[in-house]
């Protein structure tokens, strides 16, 4: 039995925020996008990489505040890349964390913390 990759779950409001903060600002790419009828709330896959979020406006599926880590071997220069972008919300630092791995956390507009890291695992 193999275990690949996981989809967190992450509760948004507003669909044009969650689309400038996972899309334009990140880097993710919209996989699908989904609603049961033309008013019903959106339930979006982004993914960067072999990285899957699921965003749901959805009040049921989970409650706002999360935290997730996402491991990367590039996090200096994505870092930088977001720097760039001149983000006004958000102005990603990296941090060097007492076990030994580097974090750069944001938060995003619905109070969600995502952690960027160079290590998860041993």
């Amino acid at each position: 039995m193999a275990f690949t990759r996981i989809a967190p779950l992450i509760r948004i409001f507003d669909e044009n925020k969650a689309k400038e903060f996972y899309v334009e600002f990140l880097g993710f790419n919209i996989d699908f996008e989904h609603r049961d009828s033309d008013d019903a709330p959106l339930y979006m896959q982004v993914s960067k990489g072999q990285c899957l979020l699921l965003l749901t406006e959805h009040h049921g599926g989970c409650s706002p505040g999360c935290a997730i880590n996402i491991e990367t071997d590039e996090l200096e220069s994505y870092c930088k890349e977001l720097n760039q972008k001149n983000y006004k919300f958000a102005k990603p630092g990296i941090q060097d964390m007492p076990w030994g791995s580097k974090n750069m956390s944001i938060a995003d507009p619905f109070g969600n913390n995502i952690t960027f890291t160079n290590a998860i695992s041993t």
